[in-house]
C-alpha cells in the first residue's frame, strides 16, 4: 500500500508518519511525505519514501503528487484558524483551492483510480447558537473563514465520493491538546500552551476566562483517528462523509486543576492571564461538548479525563517526567 501524507512536516503529520512506519494497520510499501518544506524520512521504514517539497495550491503540484497513484491520501495541510481569519486570501488559497486542486488531480488521473482520501476537518464548521451537547446531525453554520473553508472542503469530499471519484472521509478534529513544540497561529493554541509551557518550566499566557469550555483530544488520539480512517469500512457513512471525532469536554479551570494534580502548584503558578478579545471572540463561537456517537460506533476512541491527556504529553514528549515534578523534587 502507498500512502501520501500532505502536510507531513506539521505536528500531526510527523506523528502520523512515525506511527505508519512503526505499526501500520496494513502493510505499507511506499510513503510520499509532502509539505512546503522538505520532510525527513521516518526511521525504521523499509519501504520506498519520497519527500517532495510542494505547495498544494500551486498549479500542477497536486497532479505531481497523485502521479504515483497512492492508495490512501491523508490531507492535513491547512492555514490554521487564527491565520485564516486575519489573512483572508491565504486561507482560501490553501484550505479551499488547494483541496479542490487535489480532488481534481485525482479525478483527472482516470482509469478508475479511486483512492481513500482522509481529510483533516475541524469542529469550527459549526457556529452558534449551540445546544448543551452538539448532536451528530447538527447543521454546520461556521462563524469564521476557517470554518467556512473547512465545510466547503467537506462538501467537496462528499460530492466526489458520491460520484465514485474518491472514497472520502472528513474527520472533524477536536482541539488537539497538548500540542508539542512551539505555539502556532491557531486561536485554540492557548489550550495547549497553558499546560505545555508550565510543564516545561516556562510561563504561559491565558487569553480567555477560565470558564471557557471546549472539546479536546490528545495528539496520540488524533493519530489514532487518522490511522483508523485509512482502513475503516466507509459503507456505513453513506452520503454523510464527515464525522465529529470523539473527545473530552473540559473548561480551562478543569484543565488547570488537572495540571495541579499531575504537576503541582508550581506549574499552575506559571499561568498568567492576558485577555485577548480576538481570541476570545473566535473561541466563543465554538461549542463545548459533542455526542460523536457516529464516530464512536465506527471504532474511533479518545481520552476520558484531562489527567490522561496531560500524562500522554508527559510520556510522549517529556520522557515521563515534567519540569515541575523535577523542580519540586529538588
Amino acid at each position: 500500500m502507498h500512502i501520501l501524507i500532505i502536510g507531513a512536516a506539521g505536528m500531526l503529520g510527523r506523528k502520523l508518519t512515525a506511527a505508519v512506519a512503526r505499526a501500520p494497520a496494513r502493510p505499507v510499501t511506499a510513503l510520499t511525505l509532502a509539505d512546503t518544506v522538505a520532510v525527513a524520512a521516518p526511521d525504521g521504514f523499509a519501504g520506498r519514501v519520497e519527500t517532495p517539497a510542494v505547495d498544494l495550491a500551486a498549479p500542477g503540484s497536486a497532479a505531481r503528487l497523485i502521479a504515483g497513484r497512492p492508495d490512501v491520501v491523508v490531507h492535513l495541510a491547512a492555514v490554521v484558524s487564527g491565520q485564516a481569519e486575519t489573512d483572508f486570501d491565504l486561507g482560501y488559497a490553501v484550505n479551499l483551492d488547494g483541496t479542490r486542486a487535489l480532488l481534481d488531480a485525482i479525478r483527472e488521473a482516470g482509469d478508475a483510480y479511486r483512492p481513500r482520501v482522509v481529510f483533516a476537518s475541524s469542529l469550527a464548521v459549526f457556529g452558534p447558537p449551540f445546544p448543551d451537547r452538539v448532536p451528530d446531525d447538527f447543521a454546520p453554520q461556521p462563524r469564521t473563514s476557517y470554518g467556512t473553508q473547512k465545510v466547503m472542503a467537506e462538501l467537496l469530499i462528499n460530492d466526489y465520493s458520491r460520484r465514485g471519484l474518491i472514497d472520502g472521509v472528513s474527520l472533524r478534529l477536536p482541539t488537539i491538546c497538548i500540542r508539542p513544540g512551539r505555539p502556532n497561529a491557531a486561536a485554540s493554541g492557548f489550550f495547549s500552551g497553558i499546560l505545555r509551557e508550565p510543564l516545561a518550566g516556562r510561563t504561559a499566557v491565558l487569553p480567555v476566562p477560565d470558564t471557557v469550555r471546549h472539546w479536546h483530544a490528545s495528539p496520540r488520539s488524533a493519530v489514532g483517528f487518522f490511522l483508523h480512517a485509512t482502513h475503516m469500512d466507509t459503507g456505513p457513512l453513506g452520503h454523510r462523509r464527515a464525522l465529529n471525532m470523539p473527545g473530552l469536554s473540559a473548561s480551562v479551570a478543569e484543565q488547570i486543576e488537572a495540571l495541579r494534580r499531575v504537576a503541582g502548584q508550581a506549574a499552575v503558578d506559571r499561568i498568567k492571564p492576558a485577555p485577548d478579545p480576538l481570541v476570545a471572540e473566535i473561541v466563543g463561537g465554538w461549542a463545548s461538548d459533542y455526542e460523536a456517537s457516529r464516530a464512536r460506533a465506527l471504532g474511533f476512541t479518545a481520552e476520558t479525563s484531562f489527567d490522561d491527556i496531560i500524562n500522554v504529553h508527559i510520556e510522549d514528549e517529556l520522557d515521563g517526567r515534567p519540569f515541575a515534578a523535577t523542580e519540586a523534587a529538588q
